[in-house]
């Protein structure tokens, strides 16, 4: 059975656990990056966010090394795609567009982003999913 570890210092919900796992069960490689994209998402119009989620496994087990989700920052054809959020696990660090600070910090602003990444991937279909093992 495949697994994701919830044992982290922000409240991974096992719902998310248990949808990640589900993408990983035919992956034989122990690392993988998993990419959900908006195909129509640009700098002009909008749509949603890329999220990249980078997993390693250790002793039978996922653990998430990192969620970064990115937007895109300047205007017309001189926008640049750039992380917005990422919760480093295995850093130990949360980075936003604000600035850089212990992961912990990041837990307010981690109880929105899961729910609502959630939403767009399994009620709104709104991701094509790439997952690249290493």
């Amino acid at each position: 059975m495949t697994t994701v570890s919830t044992s982290l210092p922000l409240p991974v919900s096992e719902q998310f656990a248990s949808l990640l796992a589900e993408q990983l069960k035919d992956v034989t490689s122990n690392a993988v990056t998993l990419n959900f994209r908006d195909e129509s998402y640009d700098a002009e119009s909008g749509g949603f966010r890329p999220v990249e989620i980078r997993l390693e496994r250790h002793l039978n087990q996922w653990h998430i090394q990192y969620i970064t989700e990115f937007c895109y920052v300047g205007i017309g054809p001189f926008a640049e795609l750039t992380k917005s959020l990422d919760f480093d696990f295995g850093c130990g660090i949360f980075q936003s567009v604000i600035g850089e600070c212990a992961i912990e910090k990041g837990t307010d602003m981690y109880v929105v982003w899961e729910p609502n990444f959630l939403s767009y991937w399994q009620e709104m279909k709104a991701f094509t999913l790439t997952i690249s093992p290493d």
